[in-house]
This record gives C-alpha cells, structure tokens and sequence, in this order.
C-alpha cells in the first residue's frame, strides 16, 4: 500500500502525519510531491526524506492535479501493483481514517473509495456551502448520491493508475473529474465514514474560492448555459408556433427541432469537449434518440400540467427544468464520453504510463522520478 501526499508549502502538519504513519504501520510506503513550493519549504521536504519518504519535486507549481498526476507516474513505475492511499498534507485526515481507506480498498474491486466526512460540529461556513453546492449539481450530472465530493482521502486499486493518469485537469478540478468520468470508465465509488476535522478554521488550505471554484464547476455551468441558450430557443419557438399553428403537439415538436440542433452543436464543441473525437454520425445518432424521448416525456409533462390547469408557460418552464438533469446524465455518460475502461487499459499496455511521464531519471538517493518533474532540492 502507498500513501500518497500532494504538498504545497506545507506547515509542521506533514510531517506530524508522516510520523504519525510509520509510526501505526512502519511498513508504509510513503509518497511526498512538493508541489513547487519553492526553496523556503527545502528543509520541510529534506525533513520528510530523512523520515524515508519518497520525495519528488518540481520548481514551479503545477496544481493539486498535476502534483496527484506526478505521484501516480512515480508509483506505477517504481511500485507497479501497488494500491493507492492519496491523503492531504494539512493534518485534516486522521492516521485511523487513511488506514481505515487503505483497508477498504483492500477489499474493493474496480471502484474508487472515498473518505467521507459528515460535516457536523465546527465547520468553516465556505466548506460546508462549497460541498453542499458540489454535491447537489454531481447528483444533477451522475444520479449518483456521495456524501463528500471534494474529500482529499481517497483510495485507489492499482489497476486504475493508467486511468488516474489520463483523466483531465490539473488543479482542484481533477479530483471532481474523477468522480465524473468514473462511471463511464467501469468504476464504482465506495464511500468510508471519517472525522471531520478542520484546524485554524482551514487556514492550511491554498483553495481559491473564485478562481478554483470557477475550474471545478466549469463542466457543469457550460452545460447549464448551453441548456439555458437551448431552452430560450426553444420557449420563443414554442411560443411563435403555438400562436402561429394553436397546436400543443406542433409547437413542442418544431421548438424541440430547432432548440436540440443549437444543443447538440453547442455541447459537442464547447461543453463535452473530451467527445469530440466521437464520430459525428455516431453522437447525433444518440442525441437524436435522446432527444425523441425527452420530446415524449416533454409532451406528456406538458399536456398534464396544462390539463391540471396550468398555463402553458408555467407548464413548459416546470416540465425542461425537471428533464434538465436527465438529459446532463445521458449526455455526459454515453453521448459524449470517453473511452471506457477495456478500451483505456488497451491503450496504456503494456505502458502503464503515458508517453510524457516515460522518461526518468535517477536521484542520488536511487528512486526514480519521471523527468517532467525535476526535483528543485
């Protein structure tokens, strides 16, 4: 089992925890990244190694992605078959918890095992709003019901590596994209209870509210602006026909018309945009599918509503925001998708690693380290 710590500018919490962990289980192995700190945190990352840790280090920062990515790299070529603990650097994951992970993922197969937390007692106010909101529009996107979202303990099998490695995003974003794609991909999410512990109010953690918020919320707000443009097309449309022909059936289906080709077009370039190498034919031929049976439940929603008496344009704005989360779900799933699980490991064997983490080189202490990520000590 590896323990694998993405650092950036970390405190005296690192390496408390570190000890902490050799310290209930000496046989560890343990993984630091520095995420480009720079050289006023050399000696905390010196202090680590000492401790046996393998450091690996790079002089500019990358993001919390891009460090997990490194440290990914580094394991699938120095310790292949090896399950993967990941746990923040901050002191916010318990020893109990990570090991409580590292056991679950023992007994899993092809799924990602979450650390939890239930967010009670002290938490601070942009945590507690940041998860709820992440929570609500993943179960908008997935189905999926996960308690915590944006938890930094997670545990990992060894055979999802090549698979860790490939997923999008560089920065806090990443770990959101996981949860995202990896249903598609074959693999199911496990979730373990754990403490909930913030310290100095989060005052360890380097989250941007604005700016990281914006990069991890990205995928779901294109897809909500599209649905917005869409759905505006298509109540003017609705409108024009129903006056125009006074016919229900007529003015769902010519609106529907034209409002799902601007969607199609506008999710293909801009929203999906890790399915644009899905053929054309292949994803219209889906969208169109998809789109006769939202036209179906579109029209039955409507005509009880109105039926019920209420007014068409209630109607028809109550019906699209219930299909709304539907018609992400199909999309994101199987319209646009990524390849799936058998066709991704065929890609990455017998490499377990892309072609730009390959190339290593070795320390003066012997581990190696992909040569993408320099160590700066």
């Amino acid at each position: 089992m590896i323990i694998l710590i993405p650092a950036y500018e970390p405190d005296h919490q690192l390496i408390k925890l570190i000890r902490n962990l050799h310290e209930a289980d000496p046989w560890l192995t343990i993984v630091v990244v520095d995420d480009g700190s720079g050289p006023a945190y050399k000696e905390t990352f010196d202090a680590a190694a000492r401790l046996g840790c393998h450091v690996l280090g790079y002089p500019v920062n990358g993001g919390k992605g891009h460090a997990l990515k490194a440290g990914f790299a580094f394991i699938a070529g120095n310790f292949p078959g090896q399950d993967v603990v990941c746990a923040d650097s901050d002191g916010q994951h318990g020893v109990a918890d990570i090991l409580a992970v590292a056991d679950r993922v023992r007994h899993v197969t092809a799924a990602t095992v979450l650390g939890s937390r239930n967010f009670t007692g002290n938490v601070p106010a942009r945590s507690r709003f940041g998860n709820t909101v992440t929570r609500g529009l993943f179960r908008l996107a997935t189905g999926q019901r996960i308690t915590d979202t944006q938890t930094g303990l997670r545990g990992y099998k060894a055979d999802m590596v090549p698979w860790l490695l490939g997923v999008r995003g560089e920065r806090y974003e990443y770990e959101l994209n996981l949860l995202l794609e990896a249903k598609q991909a074959g693999y199911g999410i496990v979730s373990v209870g754990i403490a909930t512990v913030y310290l100095n109010d989060n005052a360890g953690s380097h989250f941007r509210p604005v700016a990281d918020s914006l990069r991890i919320y990205a995928p779901l707000l294109k897809f909500l602006a599209s649905s917005l443009s869409a759905f505006v097309v298509d109540m003017v449309m609705f409108l024009v026909l129903l006056g125009v022909t006074d016919s229900l059936l007529v003015a769902v289906l010519g609106a529907r018309l034209v409002s799902a080709t601007v969607n199609f077009l506008v999710n293909r370039r801009l929203v999906f945009e890790h399915g644009k190498d899905r053929p054309l034919r292949s994803a219209a031929t889906g969208y169109v599918a998809l789109v006769l049976v939202l036209l179906l439940a579109n029209y039955a929603s409507i005509w009880a509503l109105t039926s019920a008496a209420v007014p068409d344009l209630p109607a028809k704005i109550l019906t699209e925001a219930g299909l709304l989360g539907v018609s992400y779900a199909v999309q994101h799933r199987f319209l646009f998708t990524r390849k799936g699980r058998a066709e991704h490991r065929e890609t990455h064997t017998p490499a377990l690693v892309p072609a730009q983490f390959q190339h290593s080189q070795t320390l003066k202490s012997g581990h190696q380290f992909p040569q993408r990520f320099r160590s700066n000590r």
